[in-house]
């Protein structure tokens, strides 16, 4: 049996944690959207393009060799995995992914992966328009301050030195940039599971899931 999931929300909101394990539990090979959308934002911002030269963005993503190894994601053969969560690429990559022409680009490859293999997804517009016709869907969200709390935990674990507010900002200018774009704006699917785990920790989300997944095979 052929089993894609889809699971959208905001950022900070832990989707690709969760979805890393709850692909593991099913066998599913895991697609983070929102990492290749932060890894266009790195290739630019290093080749100074800005989000306004859609020509150049366009050449530049065409030329990207971009595939995960496991939970790595290597472009043009550089594992850029650790690089794509700084803080830089985090306030700046809501407007490159609201470029229509970046979002057709990666949609198109997201789709065809998603035709040849089992796969579990997360992004913004995974359930809206990348998986329309996922076999499962969730939207997974937390209030702001908790998904900056996370994310403020996750960069000092790293040794980044950040701010928390500077990050609850970052979220809530995210948050307002990513719903109100003219292209995929974030939104819950209408047949979407929503979760809001701002009072659950990942291993309660994560069994919430498989469990509803199980029962519903």
């Amino acid at each position: 049996m052929k089993l894609s999931v889809a699971i959208d929300g905001p950022a900070g909101a832990g989707k690709s944690t969760i979805a890393k394990l709850v692909g593991k539990k099913f066998n599913l090979m895991y697609i983070n959207t929102g990492a290749m959308y932060r890894a266009v934002t790195l290739m630019a911002i290093r080749e100074n393009i800005n989000y306004s030269e859609t020509q150049k963005l366009c050449q530049l993503i065409e030329n990207l060799e971009m595939h995960f190894d496991k939970d790595k994601l290597i472009v043009n053969e550089e594992d850029v995995s650790e690089e794509i969560v700084m803080p830089n690429i985090s306030k700046n990559v809501s407007n490159y992914s609201a470029v229509p022409e970046v979002r057709e680009l990666l949609v198109c490859l997201q789709k065809q992966i998603s035709e040849k293999y089992n796969v579990i997804m997360d992004g913004r517009d995974i359930g809206t328009v990348v998986l329309k016709n996922a076999d499962f869907k969730f939207f997974l969200t937390a209030s702001p301050e908790e998904r900056a709390k996370r994310r403020y935990n996750e960069l000092i674990a790293k040794n980044v030195e950040v701010d928390y507010n500077n990050i609850l900002n970052d979220i809530i200018k995210r948050d307002y940039i990513d719903s109100h774009r003219e292209t995929s704006p974030l939104k819950k699917a209408e047949d979407a599971v929503e979760i809001d785990s701002s009072f659950m920790n990942i291993e309660e989300v994560v069994l919430y899931i498989s469990n509803y997944i199980t029962k519903n095979m």
